[in-house]
């Protein structure tokens, strides 16, 4: 913890010396790059709140954008980590990168409201193209921070944070200071996507997830080779053992493998059936 301002024993230099130290270990790469994704996969949320009177006019609920730019994320990260792992991370980042610069674009480049009621749908559209990817970015992003530890998680949440500040600050800077219409607005928005493909490919430093066998795999092979490692692991010592015992009892552990450990597996249809099921307890008594 830091030391409490304004006590006798306080310095800049011993809040220095605390900071360095909270921070030992913390790969800028991995920081810049989870914050970024943090800040991109969350600010198009912002932005098209903040452009809500702007896509629907005032005859529209303004709820609406809401409802729609709330909803499919939240069905995204209800039913997708049930087949998500089936692509793999660089897949998934291109895929959502592109699904929400359509989103955005769909947005910008539909005719005003005042042309008819039939463009305010085609926006909706948009906005639930741009929810969609921001729900399974929320999922992967999330996931990937299993692989750089606590940092990229502390870096993931700062991002998230700020995109509220950017994206507010950055629509009222642009049509009211620098006097941009709305189109012109949202279509430089739609470029904002591209930040999440440079942070995972040029910024991010791989060597982690090419260590754990996860790049470029879907989700049912990384099981299988996980499968391959627990049967080795029957080899260990008792001290061993003991150990990794106590760590499953522990706040993430199941109780259970959940990895097959025969040669086969589970086809994922069957494994998607069995976990809606278990989802089901969540709503259903």
């Amino acid at each position: 913890m830091l030391p409490l301002p304004g006590a006798p024993s306080t310095s800049w230099a011993m809040y220095r010396a605390r900071l360095r130290a909270a921070f030992a270990g913390a790969d800028p790469r991995v920081c810049l790059a989870f914050w970024l994704f943090g800040l991109i996969n969350n600010v198009l949320y912002v932005i098209i709140l903040s452009a809500a009177l702007d896509l629907v006019g005032p005859a529209v609920p303004k709820s609406a954008v809401l409802l729609f730019d709330v909803v499919p994320s939240f069905l995204t990260k209800l039913l997708a980590p049930y087949a998500i792992h089936l692509l793999p991370y660089p897949a998934r980042i291109l895929l959502f990168a592109a699904v929400s610069t359509a989103g955005m674009l769909l947005i910008a480049l539909s005719p005003a409201y005042t042309d008819g009621s039939g463009t305010v749908a085609v926006k909706m559209v948009g906005v639930m193209l741009a929810s969609l990817s921001s729900g399974g970015g929320e999922l992967s992003f999330l996931g990937l921070t299993h692989y750089y530890g606590e940092f990229s998680l502390a870096a993931w949440g700062s991002g998230t944070g700020a995109a509220g500040l950017v994206g507010a600050g950055a629509y009222a800077l642009a049509t009211t200071v620098m006097g941009l219409g709305v189109k012109a607005t949202l279509s430089a928005s739609a470029v904002l996507p591209l930040g999440m493909v440079v942070a995972f490919f040029v910024v991010l430093p791989r060597g982690a997830m090419r260590e754990r066998g996860q790049l470029g795999k879907t989700g049912s092979e990384a099981v299988q080779e996980d499968g391959g490692g627990e049967r080795t692991e029957s080899a260990r010592t008792d001290d061993d053992a003991v150990a990794g015992d106590a760590e499953d009892e522990g706040l993430l552990g199941t109780g259970k493998r959940s990895t097959p450990i025969s040669g086969t597996h589970t086809p994922w249809m069957q494994t998607l059936r069995t976990n809606i099921r278990r989802a089901r307890g969540l709503f259903l008594p």
